[in-house]
């Protein structure tokens, strides 16, 4: 599996008060599959997803990612890490305002080993005509789709999802599904996306529910929905 998380515990103290987090959790999803991890707020999404993207570390447990045990990493060789393997998509777009499109993906290739052609990424991303525009002059949905093409410019083993739709209206959502969809296909990129949208899950390879800090239930697709015929 490229990603094996196993009895992976996390908790945060506040005072005396100690908020278990993750309570043992355990999931596996393939190389080049895209997973979708659903569950209410509080119940350890945003904790899990950052200790895979090596933001944040367990506390015991081990969370592999495509043969590495990155809870064992040194403080260096995470930022290594993060820096070569991950891609990261946030509901907020995080842009640069005063770089354009082309610039804002251009600072990120800039400081990866093995970029994507930014042209070729601008392409896939449907905005090569807005290449010198900046963040200010796009709608959200094209500010988004910076966004991923930043992300996917480094050429990330991984790609971590937070809401990545959540900011959007219904159809400029399914575009951006579309996308990921696509950019999963094209490059063979792993995705692992959080989303409160359930309807979401059909796109995926494995859905995760996740409740309490738990995984209490996980499904394997047997039929892939193409993003653009997903409902809510």
């Amino acid at each position: 599996m490229f990603i094996d998380v196993s009895e992976l515990k996390k908790s945060y103290t506040t005072g005396v008060i100690k908020n278990e987090v993750l309570k043992g959790l355990k999931m596996k999803l393939g190389k080049g599959e895209i997973g979708v991890i659903l569950g209410p707020s509080g119940s350890g999404k945003s904790t899990l997803m950052n200790i895979i993207g090596g933001v944040d570390r367990g506390d015991s447990g081990k969370v592999i990612v495509d043969g590495i045990e990155i809870n064992k990493l040194s403080g260096d060789d995470l930022t290594e890490y993060r820096r070569k393997d991950i891609g990261f998509i946030f509901q907020s777009y995080n842009l640069v305002p005063n770089l354009t499109v082309g610039e804002n993906i251009e600072v990120v290739s800039n400081i990866s080993k093995s970029p994507l052609n930014v042209d070729q990424v601008l392409t896939a991303v449907e905005m090569q005509d807005k290449k010198r525009r900046f963040p200010r002059e796009l709608s959200g949905g094209e500010q988004q789709r910076v966004s991923i093409a930043r992300a996917i410019v480094k050429n990330p083993k991984l790609l971590l999802c937070d809401e990545p739709t959540g900011a959007l209206d219904y159809q400029t959502s399914l575009s951006i599904l579309k996308l990921l969809q696509q950019v999963n296909e094209k490059f063979g990129t792993t995705i692992l996306m959080i989303t409160h949208n359930a309807a979401i899950a059909a796109m995926a390879n494995r859905i995760f529910r996740l409740r309490s800090g738990e995984v209490v239930d996980e499904v394997v697709n047997q039929v892939i929905v193409p993003a653009e015929r997903i409902e809510w």
